[in-house]
């Protein structure tokens, strides 16, 4: 079991909760290829749109992927993105990362810079920090008793 982190403004984040889904890197196969059944995924949205609308800054959603593997879908005319199958939580409330900026393995004693890591498509996360991102958003006992 892995845990993972994708980027995504907040709409694209919502959508795929609703359609129970995962797209990351604009539906780039290598983006997802690595996500496996069992793993969990949390999103950290910079915006609310894609490179616009209200600043967010928070972890919005979170689940355990159940695809065996990446498939591909249509979605728009020239446009087939690969995706993986997410079961979310849906009671996950968005969780604030500036709070959590001096907790998180993955942005402690980077100061200013934190938002360097937050670059990309994707990014592997210690088991330690979903934990605290999952307390935070409200859902570490459920959190806990499905990855078990």
């Amino acid at each position: 079991m892995a845990f993972w982190m994708g980027v995504a403004s907040a709409q694209h984040a919502r959508r795929g909760r609703d359609g129970g889904f995962a797209q990351l890197g604009h539906g780039k196969h290598v983006a997802v290829k690595c996500l496996r059944k069992g793993d969990w995924i949390v999103y950290y949205s910079p915006r609310e749109g894609m490179g616009e609308g209200e600043t967010v800054q928070a972890f919005t959603i979170i689940g355990c992927v159940t695809s065996d593997a990446p498939y591909r879908v249509e979605q728009a005319m020239n446009f087939n993105p690969y995706r993986v199958d997410v079961d979310y939580l849906k009671d996950a409330e968005p969780a604030p990362i500036m709070p959590l900026l001096d907790e998180l393995r993955l942005t402690r004693d980077l100061g200013t810079n934190w938002g360097m890591v937050m670059r990309g498509p994707r990014r592997r996360l210690q088991e330690e920090d979903m934990r605290l991102i999952a307390e935070a958003m409200r859902v570490l006992p459920e959190f806990e008793s499905l990855r078990n």
